[in-house]
């Protein structure tokens, strides 16, 4: 885990996730188109009519199912780098408070020694 609280793996499980659904999907509709080219009893004509429309059909999931995933990623996305404006901006008041602090130091330092002086 980062300092942003995001690890690494967790994007490469959303990628991973992605390829797998997509293979998933192009397997199997490649799967039940053959399946219904050996099995069905129908008309060159009808058999091409009903690949078309399968062939849209997975088109069209697939198309949907990429949509969705590069959706995911993009608000995954979005949160991580709201999380390092965040971060960045809690380190930025931090090193501001700091300088103040150490300048407030050195005046005090510097007060100090002209006060000494003074009494000399």
């Amino acid at each position: 885990m980062n300092n942003y609280g995001y690890d690494a793996s967790e994007v490469r499980e959303v990628t991973g996730a992605t390829k797998h659904i997509l293979t998933g999907v192009v397997v199997g509709g490649l799967i039940g188109a053959t399946a219904m080219l050996l099995l069905a009893p129908r008309s060159g004509e009808e058999t091409r009519a009903e690949i078309r429309d399968k062939a849209m059909d997975i088109r069209d999931r697939t198309t949907e199912t990429v949509k969705d995933k590069v959706s995911q990623v993009a608000s995954r996305a979005g949160e991580i780098k709201g999380g390092i404006r965040g971060k960045s901006h809690d380190l930025k008041q931090r090193g501001q408070d700091a300088l103040v602090e150490q300048l407030d130091r050195v005046s005090e330092a510097v007060d100090a020694a002209k006060r000494v002086l003074q009494d000399l």
